[in-house]
Parts: C-alpha cells; structure tokens; sequence
C-alpha cells in the first residue's frame, strides 16, 4: 500500500484514517522510528504486550541496577 502524505506544521505526519484503522493505531500510541539507509524511513507500532506494561525511565533502571548489585556483593 502506498499512500502519500504531506509534513504540516512542525514536522508533523499524518496518518490516514484507513491506514490507522488497518493497523488499531489510537492517539497516544507510541511508534518506533527507523531511519533506513537513504531517505527511508520505516514507523513500527508499539503495542502494549499485556495489562501489565509500565513506563521505566532510565533513572529507576540504574537505581534498581545499583541496588540488585550491592545485594549480591559486585563492585560496580
């Protein structure tokens, strides 16, 4: 399927409906962008895996790291 589109304000792309309703994407999804070699670009749809997805920013990952690290005894 190809479909053209225009970039509007800001940079802004937007998805036909027909194209969104093909592939259940709702305001507020999240979408991967992938710059392919060229001028390609590729969007992937983020889907929720389960009831049980969350949003961990980098921080809270490091924190958990650094806290799993001096329960078992590693130097970091």
């Amino acid at each position: 399927m190809e479909i053209i589109v225009r970039v509007g304000k800001r940079n802004a792309i937007y998805i036909p409906k027909s194209v969104t309703e093909k592939v259940n994407l709702k305001e507020g999804d999240k979408m991967v962008l992938v710059l392919k070699e060229g001028d390609k670009i590729e969007l992937i749809p983020l889907k929720k895996p389960s009831k049980y997805w969350t949003e961990v920013d980098p921080d809270e990952v490091e924190e958990v790291g650094e806290e799993v690290s001096k329960a078992l005894g590693i130097n970091s």
